[in-house]
């Protein structure tokens, strides 16, 4: 099954800095238990007026570090969606990313 979404592209980003050593785990809120060593967790929340807000955690046993995005604003992905929109027009048949995009 393909997976898609903000979440996994930037976990796919981290995987590929540290040669792929780690598992990804989904749904974790219907299982209860303690995270394996090597397991990398997502979860997502939705609700109010959050337009959109992505936070990456690397957690250790005394600190950690957070990387956050948050747009206040829907305007931002109608922008992304035009500039996509062109770069693509012209382009022949084939499967492109967001790293071809942002190269445009």
């Amino acid at each position: 099954m393909l997976q898609v979404g903000t979440a996994l592209m930037l976990a796919d980003a981290i995987q590929s800095t540290i040669e792929n050593k780690y598992n990804y785990t989904f749904d974790r809120f219907q299982n209860k238990k303690k995270r394996n060593k090597g397991d990398i967790g997502f979860s997502s929340v939705r609700g109010g007026n959050l337009i959109g807000e992505h936070s990456v955690l690397f957690l250790g046993d005394f600190e950690s570090i957070e990387i956050k995005h948050t747009a206040y604003s829907k305007t931002i992905y109608a922008e992304g969606a035009v500039r996509a929109a062109r770069f693509i027009i012209h382009k022949k048949n084939g499967l492109y990313s967001m790293e071809d995009l942002i190269d445009f």
